[in-house]
């Protein structure tokens, strides 16, 4: 994923922390629960991109490492 995704993802959990904060500030639950909500959400977004981020570091290591066995043969 791209970095300005990333961003948003971030701004939405951070903007979610801060809902769920002011509800329970001001005992409104339902603001709270909408609040833990969005940060959920950001965070489950947030962690595909890192499988997603991960998966794309074994598909460069695995071309890697094939191009590497390549020039073994050779020698």
């Amino acid at each position: 994923m791209g970095l300005g995704d990333k961003a948003k993802d971030k701004a939405e959990e951070l903007a979610g922390k801060a809902k769920a904060t002011a509800g329970d500030a001001t005992d409104n639950p339902d603001l709270e629960a909408e609040g833990r909500m969005q940060e959920a959400k950001a965070d489950v977004k947030q962690a595909g991109e890192n499988v997603e981020d991960t998966g794309d570091d074994v598909a460069d290591a695995l071309r890697s490492a094939s191009a590497a066995t390549k020039f073994d043969k050779d020698t």
